[in-house]
């Protein structure tokens, strides 16, 4: 599964992960790389999603597995809620889902 180490400004290390580890763990629509994906977000202490990533989930999920907003919405907002998980501006992104579905 592609993932990568970013070295962030104060020297801390922070798993960066790509769009493909999110959808197959939002969708579980293959059982071995649910797993895989599951225990990357399980079990890292800190992971960061770029916020282009986010941007290509959404697209996916919408196009490719024909998800409806409101799932995107609920999923990636949870998603993101996580304590381990980091994004350029996470209260912007999150308020912007919240927007949306509301």
């Amino acid at each position: 599964m592609p993932f990568n180490k970013v070295l962030l400004p104060n020297g801390d290390k922070m798993i960066s992960v790509d769009t493909n580890i999110i959808v197959r763990f939002l969708t579980k629509n293959d059982e071995e790389q649910y797993q895989k994906a599951y225990r990357i977000f399980s079990e890292s202490e800190q992971l960061f999603i770029p916020a282009t990533v986010i941007l290509e989930t959404e697209w996916v999920l919408r196009f490719s597995y024909r998800f409806p907003s409101e799932r995107i919405i609920y999923a990636l907002t949870g998603l993101l809620k996580l304590n381990n998980v980091n994004t350029e501006n996470k209260t912007a992104v999150i308020n912007a889902l919240e927007w949306h579905k509301n």
